[in-house]
């Protein structure tokens, strides 16, 4: 028998600012949690309990304190290892976290974040994009909405700045008079209630004019296969010329999103970085001063037919070819979930080695071509999920990145709202750590605060033309911040509850 996880952990007692327990969207028969998982969550629960009372605080406001998620990290070191940087008396003491970790140390810039337009997950999870996504999300449509968004992504994490990144809709240009469509009518139906061009747009401009400077920025759908001409069975090139203008002159637009395995133009196939119509695309975009270009890899089983364009192998031709531009692989192109049933087996894990399908396909790219500088290893539902699932595994995916690529050529995104507020990811990267005995067997290089400070926002910053030094000047005085401070203040603070189906005899 299945039960939603929130109501399970309402069951049992379990209240965990960070996920112990991979869960199902009923795509799939919920599997149950490992035995590190599980003691993981009752060492998690115990020395909560134990704390809270001793401190005279109730479960839940500890839990959603840094006492509590410090405490997360350090059952899981008990657990696992010690993977996380985290001191006992960051669990007892709120002043022992400010002091080991300032709010204000890290400048964060979410590469990979999201929204729905009045979508509840009902619907949503329908969609091959989202198939098995979902921690710390509630279902209904506010939960994934615009308001959530600003407050989870801005109020409830130390995020400094957001990329709204898009998901595959194609725009309708004109109605059957010709006229020009506007907002909502471009986007008729559930696509609409997603994330096309025109909300992000729509959610960048509220965001900024709100805060009184620039927080977020945001991406443009269209890629080669959005409008096609069936009976030429070719690009259509005037109506993707069309909403390339759109994008770039109205949209504001600052990288383009690209999805390989999606057939949004109903072609009837998907496609690659490198091949002619992506080329031709390229060559349209340069000259009107886009040369951004982030493309999802991984996560194969969105597409039953197409998954295979997923793979990451077209990005080294793409890259080569077109030196002036920057290639963001997004989710480091890692093949199944954490959140699929036999993950690890279906990625091909071998301990021995730290490889893993497709990370090592990316991985291969830059051994053969060293050269290769336009490149960058994002790390959205990678490093976060991993983290949570096998902190093991999680050190070899970051340190090969790191390895190969530099630290300087990682990214930081995390692809919530889908996981919720990414504090708690922000948190495991603060901490995280690879063991003296893994960068001596494999040759992984011990990450400094210096490597986490690219990663965490300075890497992006370049990549989107950001001037940091001005930004965080900016940041301290703008009307969002203060919001923020108020909202603190007020005790405003992160839902832990959890999204999605586990069993109930777990």
């Amino acid at each position: 028998m299945w039960i939603p996880k929130g109501l399970r952990d309402l069951k049992k007692g379990v209240d965990s600012p960070m996920p112990t327990q991979v869960v199902s969207n009923e795509e799939f028969i919920p599997r149950r949690q490992s035995e590190p998982q599980k003691q993981v969550e009752y060492l998690i629960g115990q020395m909560g309990d134990e704390r809270a009372k001793k401190l005279g605080l109730s479960r839940r406001t500890f839990m959603a304190s840094s006492m509590g998620l410090a405490t997360c990290f350090l059952a899981s070191n008990k657990v696992f290892g010690k993977v996380w940087d985290v001191d006992e008396a960051e669990t007892w003491e709120p002043a022992a976290y400010d002091e080991k970790w300032p709010k204000s140390e890290y400048f964060i810039v979410d590469v990979q974040s999201h929204f729905t337009n009045g979508a509840a997950i009902g619907g949503f999870r329908t969609m091959d994009f989202v198939k098995n996504m979902g921690f710390n999300l509630s279902n209904d449509p506010e939960a994934y909405g615009f308001k959530n968004f600003v407050k989870e992504m801005l109020f409830d994490s130390e995020t400094s700045m957001v990329i709204i990144s898009g998901v595959p809709t194609k725009e309708i240009l004109r109605d059957k008079d010709g006229k020009v469509l506007e907002g909502a009518a471009r986007t008729p139906g559930l696509g609409g209630k997603v994330l096309p061009s025109w909300v992000m747009w729509e959610g960048r401009k509220t965001i900024n004019e709100l805060a009184g400077s620039q927080r977020a920025m945001n991406q443009g759908n269209l890629a080669p296969n959005h409008y096609w001409d069936k009976v030429g069975n070719k690009v259509d090139k005037a109506a993707c010329l069309e909403q390339m203008e759109r994008e770039i002159k109205l949209y504001g637009i600052s990288s383009w999103k690209w999805y390989c395995h999606t057939d949004p133009g109903q072609s009837g196939n998907g496609f690659q970085l490198d091949d002619d119509n992506s080329q031709w695309f390229i060559e349209e975009s340069r000259k009107r001063g886009i040369k951004l270009i982030s493309t999802h890899k991984g996560y194969s089983y969105q597409s039953r037919t197409l998954g295979h364009l997923a793979n990451p192998k077209d990005v080294e031709g793409a890259a080569l070819r077109n030196p002036d531009f920057n290639f963001v692989v997004y989710h480091s192109a890692i093949k199944h979930g954490s959140n699929e049933p036999n993950w690890k087996e279906s990625n091909q894990y071998d301990p021995t080695t730290g490889d893993f399908l497709w990370h090592s396909v990316l991985m291969g790219i830059k051994k053969r071509n060293p050269q290769i500088n336009n490149v960058y290893c994002e790390i959205g539902s990678f490093f976060n999920t991993l983290a949570v699932t096998d902190p093991v595994m999680c050190q070899h995916g970051l340190g090969k990145n790191i390895k190969y690529y530099g630290s300087d050529h990682v990214v930081w995104g995390t692809d919530c709202l889908w996981w919720g507020s990414p504090q708690w990811g922000i948190d495991a990267l603060k901490r995280f750590q690879i063991s003296d005995e893994m960068c001596e067997k494999f040759g992984y290089k011990k990450i400094t605060k210096e490597d986490k400070m690219k990663i965490f926002g300075l890497n992006a910053a370049k990549l989107y033309n950001i001037d940091v030094k001005a930004k965080r000047k900016a940041l301290t005085t703008d009307a969002l911040e203060k919001m923020k401070i108020a909202y603190i203040e007020s005790g405003g603070e992160r839902s832990n509850a959890a999204y999605g189906w586990v069993r109930s005899d777990d």
